[in-house]
């Protein structure tokens, strides 16, 4: 155990973060800056506990929501808050897919469906963990023939890099010895007012979203299979609107979602280039979050289901506390033959980059 804990202004504890589950040490890894901010993640489940960047009037504060010790994260009331997903990111229709002629049936969590891996996901796993240096943090896991109903063992390798620019760059590499799909993604629960008692809503933040198309869903969830324009609806953020504007709109998609949970479909010119897919402001604290990625797809989360529960220092979650950008492919993708493919071979490589930079408005 470390009991030297070093000082950082994040204020979290290595200690707090060192336990063992299944027979592998948990510890907490704090990547810093040229301007002295901080990422603070814990190889549990890849969970950032603390992303501390400026205002602007400098003051800096925690701007993604996360626990303070191992034990809370585990126990969490939003067990995939701020954490890695896989093997599959979003929802799986009743958790069936087929695959090469046989049909697969993954672990049920969420009403009918399979949601973000599974009951024990790559959420509720512990990662190898290896620091490169100040700013880079390597996680490998090795998802096991069979987990949550999968096929095939997937070897994935997540590097989580904080540049000198605020970015915080997380890359995925997987690879299979068996066909199976994929869709991972990373579940950052953002408050750019910074964390509090309580945490304020995001509904007066400014989003833009770079898409033109999003996906409706059914009452469970469940994509229809329509892929429909944002035009003259309350998912048109082309042009820079508060996120509260049409939250609670007279409009079935909303009510589905209790808010927005859809995934958007990103204008790309090319399939996997690095491009812009979203922005938020805080007018309060000016605090700007820019989002690039590689993925088709971004899940626009409005934390409609938190119920005001304690997370780090006392600090509390209520509802629509956080916008979360999920950068992935689309939900239920195995079930939609036109979806952009989810299906990694064994003689393939499995590559994503997402990007969230940090900055204020001028």
């Amino acid at each position: 155990m470390n009991t030297m804990d070093k000082k950082y202004i994040c204020g979290l504890k290595r200690s707090d973060f060192q336990t063992t589950v299944d027979h592998k040490e948990t510890d907490l890894f704090v990547l810093s800056n040229a301007q002295g901010n901080e990422v603070a993640i814990t190889n549990y489940g890849g969970a950032v506990v603390a992303l501390m960047v400026p205002d602007k009037n400098g003051v800096k504060a925690n701007v993604i929501q996360g626990h303070d010790n191992i034990q809370d994260v585990m126990d969490s009331p939003e067990p995939f808050l701020s954490t890695l997903i896989g093997r599959y990111g979003n929802r799986i229709c009743k958790g069936k897919f087929k695959l090469h002629g046989k049909e697969y049936q993954l672990g049920i969590n969420n009403g009918p469906n399979h949601l973000h891996g599974g009951p024990k996901g790559f959420h509720a796993r512990v990662w190898d963990a290896q620091m490169m240096n100040e700013q880079t943090l390597v996680l490998h896991y090795v998802s096991a023939y069979g987990e949550e109903g999968y096929s095939g063992e997937l070897k994935t390798t997540v590097v989580y890099t904080f540049t000198d620019d605020n970015e915080l760059v997380i890359e995925y590499l997987a690879t299979t010895n068996k066909k199976t799909i994929i869709n991972l993604t990373h579940h950052g629960f953002f408050s750019l007012s910074g964390i509090a008692t309580p945490t304020p809503s995001i509904e007066n933040m400014i989003c833009e979203i770079n898409a033109d198309y999003y996906i409706p869903i059914d009452e469970n969830s469940i994509p229809t299979g329509e892929i429909l324009k944002v035009d003259k609806t309350p998912f048109d953020f082309r042009k820079p609107k508060a996120i509260g504007q049409d939250i609670d709109s007279d409009n079935e998609q909303i009510k589905f979602g209790a808010g927005y949970d859809h995934c958007f479909v990103l204008n790309k010119d090319e399939e996997g280039e690095l491009s812009f897919a979203a922005k938020v402001t805080d007018p309060e604290s000016g605090r700007v979050m820019e989002v690039y990625t590689t993925e088709p797809g971004v899940q626009i989360y409005t934390d409609n289901w938190a119920t005001g529960y304690k997370g780090q220092f006392g600090a509390t979650f209520p509802k629509r506390s956080a916008i979360c950008i999920e950068a992935q492919h689309f939900p239920d993708s195995p079930n939609h033959t036109y979806f952009p493919s989810v299906v990694l071979e064994p003689n393939m490589q499995y590559k994503q980059k997402t990007v969230y930079k940090f900055s204020v408005a001028d």
